[in-house]
């Protein structure tokens, strides 16, 4: 049986997309010398999934087939994550798509990959 090893993003500037992951996730590289072209991410505590990073110069999909969700124990937090989050470089992004009362919000990392910020605790 396989197991689920890491979530790779493609990304444009590897330092930028490293300095944000870092920070948005509190990860650290695996190895002791981070690539140029790929890079693992784990938990600093060592529980949890992985977030690769790769040099790619593939274009940012609009709407993306594969995304990160990001979650939040509440309103409150997640409010919180996405004003963090944006001031480490993340933007909002404008989702036409969202329900009548969405539980998450749509921005964009350093390299434009979308992901999700859920309040868990909605509804």
């Amino acid at each position: 049986m396989v197991r689920l090893g890491t979530v790779v993003l493609g990304v444009d500037e590897m330092g930028r997309a490293l300095a944000f992951w870092r920070a948005a996730l509190g990860y650290r590289p695996r190895d002791a010398e981070p690539g140029e072209e790929f890079v693992v991410l784990v938990p600093a505590d060592g529980a949890g999934p992985g977030l690769s990073l790769q040099s790619s110069g593939t274009p940012v999909q609009e709407r993306p087939r594969v995304h990160l969700d990001l979650y939040a124990g509440s309103a409150g937090e997640q409010t919180s994550e996405v004003e963090r989050l944006v001031a480490l470089g993340a933007r909002r992004v404008d989702w036409a798509d969202y329900p009548e009362s969405p539980d998450f919000v749509v921005l964009a990392d350093t390299e434009g990959n979308r992901f999700c910020v859920i309040d868990t605790s909605h509804g």
